[in-house]
């Protein structure tokens, strides 16, 4: 006689099931514990259990104090070019919202969403005079560069993770110490000298590196995980 399947493995599977047909979407919650147990009827241990199998299979994730969801899709946002945040997202197929935050003594401050999810907050020092006309709602900042005669020449950006800090966690709808990308670019002209400096706290629970290499190049992108439905 076949070995009786375990409890926990035979709700894995059944909602392993639920997420890849579709009745879980990526990035839904899924119910609390409590109520997923009782409607399994097992204990909480059990219901873990198969929690920690999803997550093994790297269906779900878990989010200290929110909650389990379903593993977000990723959509990639590339570093080796000189595009924006938002030129990249959108060929994805993403909706991209800007919040501007604050615009103040050459400083830019914005909220980037994701198909209306908050995953990015920039802050970036601007050394060249735009004009006060330009509504960085719709505008990329690199556009309104080009508009006030800036010619950028290169740019270079340095990643590494960090803990979301207190001042930005409201923001981005996180705890203060979720786990994050930060991003530090800096963009130069033909003359050398600095047109932006720009920092990026890119939640790290949404957001993946990826490396593409050929023989002569190496492309690096973001994965920001985003339902595209």
């Amino acid at each position: 006689m076949a070995d009786r399947v375990p409890a926990y493995r035979r709700i894995a599977t059944d909602l392993a099931e639920k997420i890849r047909d579709g009745v879980y979407r990526p990035g839904d919650a899924l119910p609390a514990q409590r109520e997923l147990s009782a409607s399994y009827g097992v204990t909480l241990m059990t219901l873990r259990q198969a929690l920690q199998e999803l997550r093994d299979q790297g269906l779900i994730v878990q989010q200290a104090g929110r909650g389990t969801y379903v593993t977000p899709a990723h959509a990639a946002y590339r570093v080796d070019t000189l595009r924006s945040f938002v030129e990249d997202l959108r060929e994805q197929g993403h909706e991209v919202t800007t919040v501007v935050l604050s615009l103040e003594n050459g400083v830019l401050e914005r909220l980037r969403l994701l198909d209306g999810q908050p995953a990015i907050h920039q802050t970036s020092r601007i050394a060249v005079p735009l004009a006060p006309t330009v509504d960085f709602r719709v505008v990329s900042l690199y556009s309104a560069l080009a508009e006030a005669g800036a010619v950028i020449a290169r740019a270079s950006e340095r990643i590494v993770p960090g803990l979301l800090p207190e001042d930005v966690a409201g923001f981005l709808d996180r705890p203060a110490g979720s786990p994050v990308f930060v991003s530090e670019r800096t963009t130069v002209g033909l003359d050398e000298s600095i047109l932006v400096e720009d920092r990026a706290i890119i939640l790290g629970d949404l957001m993946e590196i990826r490396a593409e290499r050929a023989a002569t190049r190496l492309s690096l992108q973001w994965g920001s995980s985003v339902d595209l439905g």
